[in-house]
């Protein structure tokens, strides 16, 4: 089948004989991204199945085509790939290794072993950035206590360490304001086998993400430039669009998130996670799937990112991204100490009909992402209260705007 993609025709290739008319989309891994993907596949018409390390993962919990295996396994995850179109990922650790003999064996796996290399590893992505002449945080790859205060010297305390695999949502990365802090967290990395890059400790304004598709056949589209709230590294909120950003700002973003997506490869969603400074924007991480800086989208956008991930790597049209209103605010649940959020949801939904509560069916415990709500509006003062409110409660049973 051919369809037109921005003026160029583009042809789908045919499935396995065999095969139903809906193509079949794997992702590995089945935490509430694959979750939240499923959902956009039923309304789709679309095969998923996920690839779960537990049966009670939290896409397992919902998904009917879910195989329960170890995606760090050659032949569970060849096994898995066999039953699907295209193989997709909900997170960054499958070895590069595996990856490789994913392909070789003719699986169309989107985003290909080389671009999610750069998701893995972040000197690899800096170095790769740099090469393209796109600004960074100044980096150093450091394993002595003399290479962490001798690039301390240059850009100046704090120095922020980070493991260069593994870590999210804050963890792999310790902010060090002494050469001692900093002596302490290399020995830790040392313990446990890690690799470490020394930053340099940004000054920015604000954080701000842009999220764009791609797919194999080059099409693009680029969702409203968003302003995320990260406190001890874990994102707590995102306002749709970020507020008070100039035109010519939240279109370099875009600009910028398409230029690397193409420059690297990349099929599917990219996230590209942006400090604003007082001397322009700076990339800080990259991330190849669906991404916590669009969940905003399932409510607030024409087309959420779900549903984008899904065309962009069956190589579909994509949707349009456009607002659904004028603001969205989007703000994560997460874990307390009273596990009974069903309870909770009875309040929220009372006290507010107009709050959009998603709940991801995970083990609660302090602090883990457990859920998120969504509030889209004209004032996005009022739905910022409104949604941090609803957060709170279902969070601890109080709502603390």
């Amino acid at each position: 089948m051919t369809y037109q993609a921005d003026g160029v025709p583009v042809t789908v290739a045919a499935r396995a004989p065999g095969r139903g008319g809906e193509p079949v989309v794997g992702m590995v891994g089945a935490g509430q991204l694959a979750r939240m993907t499923c959902q956009a596949a039923i309304g789709l018409g679309i095969g998923f199945r996920v690839l779960a390390a537990n049966a009670g993962d939290s896409a397992a919990q919902v998904c009917a085509g879910t195989s329960v295996a170890d995606y760090r396994n050659g032949a569970d995850l060849l096994a898995f790939a066999a039953g699907c179109d295209v193989v997709t990922f909900d997170h960054e650790q499958v070895p590069r290794a595996q990856l490789a003999a994913l392909e070789r064996a003719g699986v169309a796996v989107r985003p290909g072993p080389g671009a999610l290399h750069l998701a893995q590893d972040k000197r690899a992505m800096r170095e790769r950035l740099g090469g393209l002449g796109i600004a960074c945080p100044r980096f150093a790859t450091v394993a002595s206590s003399g290479d962490i205060t001798g690039f301390a010297a240059v850009s100046g305390w704090p120095v922020v360490l980070k493991a260069v695999s593994g870590g999210y949502d804050g963890r792999g990365v310790w902010v060090c304001a002494t050469a001692g802090e900093a002596a302490d967290v290399l020995a830790h990395a040392r313990e446990h086998g890690l690799e470490l890059i020394a930053e340099e400790h940004v000054a920015f304004e604000r954080e701000l993400a842009a999220l764009v598709a791609r797919s194999p056949a080059g099409q693009g589209a680029a969702y409203p430039v968003v302003q995320t709230v990260q406190r001890d590294g874990i994102c707590h909120e995102v306002l749709a669009p970020a507020p008070g950003l100039p035109a010519g700002r939240r279109a370099e973003a875009q600009r910028l998130a398409l230029r690397i997506a193409a420059e690297l490869g990349v099929t599917g969603l990219l996230a590209v996670e942006l400090f604003e400074t007082a001397d322009g924007l700076l990339v800080n991480e990259l991330a190849m799937r669906p991404h916590n800086c669009g969940h905003w989208t399932i409510e607030g956008s024409t087309t959420s990112q779900f549903e984008q991930h899904l065309r962009a790597v069956l190589n579909l049209p994509l949707g349009a991204t456009g607002l659904a209103g004028r603001n969205a605010v989007m703000v994560n649940v997460l874990g307390g100490d009273d596990p009974d959020l069903h309870d909770r949801l009875i309040h929220v939904m009372a006290a507010d009909p107009g709050v959009k509560v998603h709940l991801y069916g995970k083990l609660v415990r302090p602090g883990r992402k457990v859920g998120h709500v969504t509030v889209v509006g004209d004032d996005i003062a009022q739905i910022g209260d409104r949604a941090r409110r609803a957060a709170s409660y279902l969070s601890v049973g109080t709502e603390q705007p």
